[in-house]
């Protein structure tokens, strides 16, 4: 590979990685370029947060604290082994699901007649907003509203009629009227039935009353109560519960708390019941049993002349009811063991070995007996059933009383801790951080949009992107806040319906302004490129509309003209041209007349009030502007004006939209190509340039018009700080 092939393939890497590199300064320069966009909508967006934060209807935070306690004592105490089922506890994540259950959220919606939903009517989104800032309050309470199963829309409409007495009507969600009705009134009417216990508000106003159902109820409760367990394992549950009204939200929280509290005192009593339930059923069971051993004991005692038992007997006897008493202990563990584990579990097998050691003594016991004489045998075993029954028949009583002790002394394992209290402080809308969230998305989204615009529009800022092209730019023609006002002046004669007589040129009415100076260095930089040209006729055309081609052709000629050269310009755009207004003439008699042979050239020229500058007018607008400029007249025209005057200017329309330019450019000595700064792109002219290389039209020159000082904007201009000063002395 050659080295020169070798430096365009260096050359051309290096331009990739300049145009992928994130250049922060440009980027910082875009947004201080448009930091009054920036501002103004952030501006706007903390306007609106401010307002938001204002208007939102303030959101309350009421709480409350219970304590779920350890069933240390009671019934599972009370029943010894027999009770261990009874003392397994529930976990936290157990006691809030039954706070948030329907069985203790529907005693709430009952209790406080939740289905009943009011609220005032107000103007859409910032009337209740209004109206709590200037201290409006409406205050209602209806305690019973009720309506037939078969009507759909459960909403009606309350208006007050006269606040004072207490009047109101009933209105139909159309507007149809119902009923009337007074304050601690009940209204009752085709199956309508409402009582209202307290109203206070403006005579006029309007409420809603909408029945909701019980279910629809329980789920706005669930939705807007939090139930958390504080720390864990403690056992202390904080529920909390936020609405707008704040002495409902505290009388629902301390509703909601009573009812918990309440089914668990239920719940522990129940437990107690059932276990009184079981014994009192087998009570009579037992005493009959023991009934029978004691006759059967007695009666066989008179039949044998009350035979008494020797002392080895007595202390077999002893041992054999303490072993039965065992026995029957072991049966219910057995029974509670069962139910935790399997018989192959350590615990189980354990109990089996332990009552098999039981029955092995029992049955050691009654060998002993089989060795007693029959009477005594038997004497022996009708003693060991009474006294077993006996004490089983005991052992339930004490039960029993023990159970209906426990049973009045419940009081449950909840204990309310704080009853439930409102805060102050609404808790919503939080307006510092509204604001502050608002201002910041108001500055991101306009730094973003900013930032996007910048990204998809690419209009040339700076010279070096045409030259790149290879177009020389052989002038930068600055912004001019003069020639605004004057474009302004002629706009409101325009709305005005009045004609201008004078010319609106900046090169006449302001030619210290820097603009004009810029196209005198454009003068310069023409006098050179026309020194090869075929004749002096120039061709100033541009990519696309609205990039101030009239206003280059207008005060170039005048600058032009100020040097004493005859010049003429020529608005070639028959379609849209407008430089008559500029100059304060008539469109008519134009170079559409004179190229249709309708006039002859000396009939078109016009008299511009600038010395030796002459105008030639657009005239009619024709149907065919391209086929006109392509007549040999205009080849005539052209040839009789490079001969008449020291330079020609035609103003022709944009290139991109029409061919007329190829067809005049044809005929020009010099061409040039007018861009808009920030608003042409480069790909606009690099496309028009191959339309007229396409045409065979070599284009001389760039003229970069309203050019502005940004920061985005690498390229600088020295002559931003000179201009002229005049000394008023």
């Amino acid at each position: 590979m050659s080295n020169t092939a070798k430096q365009n393939t260096n050359k051309s890497n290096q331009e990739q990685q300049d145009s992928d590199a994130i250049d922060l300064g440009q980027l910082l320069g875009i947004l201080l370029d448009s930091k009054w966009l920036i501002v103004s909508v952030t501006t706007v967006f903390a306007i609106i947060g401010v307002a938001y934060a204002l208007l939102a209807t303030p959101i309350y935070k009421a709480d409350a604290l219970l304590q779920v306690e350890t069933k240390s004592s009671g019934m599972s105490a009370l029943v010894g082994d027999m009770g261990d089922m009874f003392s397994a506890e529930s976990s936290a994540t157990t006691e809030v699901e039954i706070i948030t259950s329907r069985m203790i959220l529907g005693e709430t919606v009952e209790q406080l007649n939740l289905t009943i939903e009011v609220s005032p009517q107000y103007f859409p989104i910032v009337g209740k907003g209004f109206a709590r800032l200037q201290g409006e309050d409406a205050e209602i309470k209806v305690t019973r509203f009720d309506l037939p199963e078969y009507i759909e829309d459960k909403t009606i409409i309350l208006e007050v009629q006269n606040n004072e007495l207490g009047e109101f009507s009933i209105l139909t969600p159309e507007g149809d009227k119902l009923a009337t009705g007074l304050v601690g009134e009940t209204i009752e009417k085709n199956g309508y039935r409402l009582f209202v216990q307290q109203l206070n508000a403006p005579d006029g106003m309007q409420f809603v009353i909408n029945k909701r159902s019980k279910l629809d109820s329980i789920q706005w409760l669930q939705q807007n109560l939090q139930v958390s367990e504080r720390g864990k394992q403690t056992g202390i549950l904080s529920l909390s519960f936020s609405g707008e009204n704040r002495k409902l939200i505290a009388n629902i929280l301390n509703d909601i708390s009573q009812n918990y509290f309440l089914q668990n005192v239920k719940r522990n009593s129940a437990e107690a019941e059932q276990s009184l339930t079981f014994l009192n059923k087998h009570l009579p069971n037992i005493k009959v049993e023991l009934t029978s051993a004691e006759d059967i004991l007695n009666t066989y005692r008179q039949a044998n002349d009350s035979v008494d038992l020797g002392l080895e007997a007595q202390s077999t006897l002893k041992v054999l009811v303490d072993l039965e008493k065992q026995l029957n202990d072991l049966t219910f563990k057995e029974s509670e063991v069962s139910q935790r584990f399997t018989k192959d579990h350590p615990a189980y097998i354990s109990l089996l070995d332990k009552r098999q050691v039981l029955l092995d003594q029992k049955q050691q016991l009654n060998n002993q007996i089989t060795k007693l004489p029959k009477t005594q045998r038997q004497i022996l075993r009708m003693t060991r059933d009474v006294e077993v029954n006996q004490q089983i028949y005991i052992q339930l009583l004490n039960k029993v009383q023990e159970l209906n002790v426990l049973k009045a002394g419940t009081v449950g394992n909840v204990r309310i801790l704080d009853e439930a209290q409102t805060y102050t402080k609404p808790e919503k809308p939080k307006k510092p951080l509204i604001v502050v969230l608002a201002t910041l998305l108001g500055g991101m989204l306009s730094v973003a949009f900013v930032l996007l615009k910048a990204a998809f529009h690419r209009g040339v800022e700076n010279p070096a992107e045409i030259e790149a092209l290879g177009l020389p730019v052989y002038a930068s023609v600055p912004k001019s806040a003069w020639q605004e006002k004057l474009d302004a002046k002629l706009a409101k004669m325009k709305r005005n319906k009045h004609h201008n007589t004078g010319a609106f040129i900046l090169a006449e009415d302001n030619p210290a302004d820097l603009s004009i100076e810029a196209l005198r260095g454009l003068r310069t930089s023409l006098h050179f490129a026309m020194m090869e040209a075929k004749n002096n006729v120039v061709m100033i055309s541009g990519p696309s509309p609205s990039i101030g081609k009239s206003f280059i052709s207008a005060n170039f000629a005048a600058v032009i003209a100020k040097t004493g050269q005859k010049v003429l310009l020529v608005d070639a755009d028959m379609r849209k041209g407008y430089l008559q207004k500029k100059f304060g003439l008539q469109w008519v008699n134009g170079l559409s007349d004179m190229l249709a042979g309708q006039l002859a050239i000396k009939d078109i020229i016009k008299d511009s009030g600038i010395e030796n500058l002459d105008v030639i007018t657009r005239g009619k607008i024709p149907p065919n502007p391209s086929e006109l400029l392509m007549h040999t007249r205009f080849a005539e025209f052209v040839e009789w004006a490079s001969k008449q005057y020291d330079l020609v200017l035609i103003d022709t329309p944009p290139v991109l939209a029409v061919t007329d330019p190829s067809i005049v450019g044809a005929l020009a000595g010099t061409s040039l190509m007018v861009g808009r700064f920030d608003q042409t792109t480069v790909k606009e002219v690099e496309v028009a340039l191959s339309r007229f290389e396409m045409s065979g039209i070599e284009i001389k020159g760039f003229i970069l018009n309203a050019v502005e000082k940004k920061a985005s904007s690498r390229y600088g201009y020295g002559y931003y700080n000179y201009s002229y000063s005049s000394d008023k002395s």
